[in-house]
């Protein structure tokens, strides 16, 4: 199997690289070139924003799937629609949970795929995606756009795998590390007054979902997502437990709302993934693990 994996420098998309080389798939990898690829792998520099540059970093390589990790906005799934029109016949998107953040609610059920009417989510291709600080104070609504644009344009079969809230050792994010920290130090985490509960996987699982599913048939959105959900009361409880310090919650105090601590519900339905052959882990398998090598 041929696979080209767009981005893959760093966290989950360099683990899907060795997951998928590991597995016998001559494996491509495409991106700025911020870090040296994994032994063994093909590394193309290219700046996917560049669509001049990326076909002829490409030039006539064809590939049996595409594992797309970078994708945050409309105007660069519409790129990668183009570019890749003829290039392969599977594109798996990384999405995320976040594409469900204006239709989650306190107390509300767990998100199922058909919650989000892909043909009917607008597009807007006029919007400043080229602002990194616009890009990021709309990401939720960047993935969301990318996930519309590609469902309508694409020649290609595509999979959206809607990652829930990754969490590992390697994590860059700092997010897991906010807790740890702060409650190792007995500092007080600042949570909302009633949380909601949010999905979360293992940045090892994750990666292997999405080579399992590069290689796999299905078409459409799947959720991704360890089994078990948990509200940030639950997720300050498994740190304190590693750090061997109870933690402090405060509320009210005028600080943001830690990471993790949600308004409304990211608690995703992943009946699909275990119907379709791959049934995840449970979050309380390897969540003490991840908080220790956080706090080691």
């Amino acid at each position: 199997m041929d696979v080209c994996v767009i981005g893959g420098s760093r966290y989950f998309g360099r683990r899907v690289v060795e997951e998928l080389r590991d597995a016998g798939a001559a494996v491509t990898v495409v991106n700025r070139g911020s870090t040296p690829a994994p032994h063994g792998v093909t590394h193309l520099r290219a700046d996917r924003d560049d669509e001049a540059a990326l076909r002829a970093a490409l030039a006539d390589r064809q590939f049996d799937a595409v594992v797309d990790q970078v994708c945050y906005t409309p105007v660069q799934a519409a790129v990668a629609a183009r570019v890749f029109a003829d290039r392969t016949p599977r594109y798996v998107l990384t999405s995320t949970v976040e594409v469900y953040a204006h239709l989650g609610r306190p107390d509300g059920p767990p998100l199922t795929e058909s919650a989000l009417d892909l043909p009917a989510e607008p597009v807007d291709l006029r919007l400043p995606w080229s602002h990194g600080q616009f890009v990021a104070d709309h990401y939720a609504e960047g993935k969301r756009q990318a996930e519309a644009l590609l469902t309508r344009q694409a020649v290609f079969d595509l999979v959206t795998v809607r990652t829930a809230h990754v969490l590992g050792g390697a994590d860059f994010t700092g997010r897991l590390a906010h807790y740890v920290d702060r409650i190792g130090r007995g500092l007080p985490v600042a949570v909302h007054a009633a949380p909601q509960r949010a999905s979360f996987v293992h940045e090892a699982e994750i990666a292997r979902f999405l080579a399992w599913a590069a290689e796999a048939d299905f078409t459409g959105p799947v959720n991704a997502a360890s089994q078990g959900s948990l509200d940030v009361r639950e997720l300050c409880a498994a740190v304190g437990l590693v750090t061997g310090t109870e933690p402090r919650l405060a509320t009210g105090g005028g600080e943001p709302a830690s990471p993790f601590s949600f308004d409304r519900c990211y608690a995703m339905d992943t009946g699909r993934s275990a119907r379709l052959g791959f049934r995840f882990s449970a979050v309380t398998d390897w969540l003490p693990q991840a908080v220790k090598e956080v706090h080691a």
